[in-house]
């Protein structure tokens, strides 16, 4: 269940900023609103994966909104301010926490957004 954005999840900008669903204004001569949607697989077990992200993306950033939603079979997909940046349906794998907060830098200092393609395999049980 990949998605291409457009979903409406957040808009971003300065604080008096109503924002137009684009979310990618030029400047705020600040940091920027982020706000992380992390759609995961409950039944895959991933939830657990998900606490740990967050925990970590809190420790480092405790001002930013990251939430969770349900998803497909296998998905751990994370969006920052409504753009996929990260699919394990696409790597096969979990992305590395600083993969992650170092997007979530980007995005604060209003840098485009690139993918992580970076990703740590899951575990395997034999």
């Amino acid at each position: 269940m990949s998605s291409s954005g457009g979903n409406g999840a957040a808009a971003v900008g300065t604080e008096s900023e109503a924002g137009d669903g684009d979310g990618f204004g030029s400047d705020s001569g600040s940091e920027r609103r982020v706000h992380i949607m992390v759609e995961y697989c409950e039944p895959c077990g991933f939830g657990a994966t998900y606490e740990e992200l967050a925990s970590a993306v809190r420790e480092e950033y405790p001002d930013i909104e990251i939430e969770s939603r349900l998803g497909g079979t296998g998905a751990f997909e994370i969006e920052i301010n409504g753009q996929l940046v990260f699919s394990k349906l696409e790597n096969g794998g979990f992305p590395y926490e600083k993969d992650l907060i170092e997007a979530i830098r980007r995005a604060r200092n209003g840098e485009p957004l690139e993918k992580i393609t970076n990703s740590r395999p899951p575990c395997t049980i034999l």
